[in-house]
């Protein structure tokens, strides 16, 4: 429900709300908040609530570190795994410096005007997220381990899974959050989950990526569990991937999916270490199911993108490299962006790979280009790129070091 000013003061009273929860994130997507109670609301929407800038990593010094958080209403949700005696609800911001203007490093309104970009060329791109986690049990000292929940592997059912009423709870929350989950299953790897999101808007879908991150971690300490959002939680299993879904629609009526999907590609290396901004997330990598060739397929899963089989709806395209720790309103921002470029520049689309990329021989793969194989690579690749500098302000490159 998008929520006006008004109607959250009301929801606040009507449901004895007892703290509420205004929440933003840093250069790399880690969820931040202050609670705040009711009887500051009024305050936080007309004059905003101030933070440390310098105490957050990438995003300012001592020398300038003040910033004010200024509520968005129509982001209000409950949080159903907190008391009933004392409700909290949580509400995304916008972060401005003291004269009202903009804070640059908000990634929130860097996918806003990537949105914009696109509604300006009669465009709207709409994404869905498939997130994968491992749940872990944790010791006698309740201090998580790397010991599995189960060993069950990918679809499996109960007695095997045993991650299955853990992944309804999950669910049920999210429903509770107006977040509808599509599907939940047991993945590859032993305690390895899956849930995926019906396609939305991309700042929706971001919220709720990050949400759900939120919603699974507490989850899981309820059950007594550890949830691993990590890209390579177990080094010989499957790693966790953020297979992001996008679709395509112009107002124009003109299929515009080769170009935009070529414009991606030609960026690729160069937006990839927003994609997968740990040192971990390339030893996912070209290995088990994760790409490493910079090409396209129809339904082959071992190529960066492929073109689910799906019809009306649901046709889409599937980019198979994300993990994670990705900052969502970035990895969507730069999706946009780089598709855009494409159509700018009526980039053609390259032929598609119709092979297994992860058994093809040196010869069949002589002339694909491949994703960075290190976070350095990976850095140097955006600095270095003409394209991420005149679409993402200077300090998220700088933030790569924070």
């Amino acid at each position: 429900m998008n929520y006006t000013y008004d109607e959250v003061i009301e929801y606040v009273e009507q449901e004895e709300v007892r703290f509420i929860r205004l929440a933003f994130c840093d250069p790399m997507g880690r969820q931040k908040n202050v609670a705040i109670t009711p009887n500051e609301l009024r305050r936080a929407f007309e004059d905003g609530i101030s933070l440390d800038a310098s105490a957050v990593p990438g995003f300012a010094d001592e020398a300038r570190s003040d910033l004010f958080l200024f509520p968005i209403p129509s982001t209000l949700t409950p949080l159903p795994w907190r008391s009933v005696q004392g409700k909290v609800v949580r509400m995304f911001c916008e972060l401005r410096w003291p004269d009202g203007t903009p804070f640059e490093l908000d990634s929130r309104a860097v996918l806003l005007r990537a949105v914009a970009a696109a509604r300006a060329k009669n465009l709207s791109v709409d994404f869905g997220s498939e997130m994968e986690f491992y749940l872990f049990q944790r010791d006698e000292k309740g201090q998580p381990t790397k010991i599995p929940l189960d060993q069950a592997g990918y679809m499996d059912t109960s007695p095997e899974d045993r991650g299955e009423n853990v992944r309804r709870e999950i669910c049920l929350t999210l429903m509770e959050m107006d977040i509808v989950p599509e599907s939940s299953h047991h993945e590859e790897g032993p305690g390895q989950n899956e849930i995926d999101f019906r396609y939305s808007d991309a700042v929706t879908a971001a919220d709720h990526a990050v949400n759900f991150i939120n919603v699974v971690k507490a989850v899981a300490v309820q059950n007594g569990l550890c949830a691993d959002f990590s890209p390579k939680p177990l080094p010989e299993a499957s790693g966790n991937g953020l297979h992001i879904n996008l679709s395509l629609r112009s107002t124009d009526g003109l299929d515009l999916t080769d170009a935009f999907l070529a414009g991606i590609l030609a960026h690729m290396r160069e937006i990839t270490v927003f994609l997968n901004p740990c040192r971990e997330s390339y030893q996912r990598l070209g290995r088990k199911k994760a790409p490493k060739y910079i090409s396209w397929s129809r339904e082959n899963r071992s190529p960066l993108i492929r073109i689910p089989a799906a019809r009306g709806q649901f046709k889409r395209m599937e980019v198979r490299s994300p993990d994670p720790t990705a900052n969502p309103y970035l990895a969507f921002a730069l999706l946009i962006y780089a598709g855009l470029d494409g159509i700018q520049n009526k980039l053609p689309l390259q032929p598609a790979t119709d092979l297994n990329l992860f058994t093809a021989s040196p010869e069949e793969v002589a002339g694909l280009d491949v994703l960075p194989a290190s976070l350095e690579e990976a850095a140097a690749c955006a600095r270095e790129s003409k394209f991420v500098a005149s679409v993402l302000p200077e300090g998220f490159l700088a933030a790569l070091d924070a």
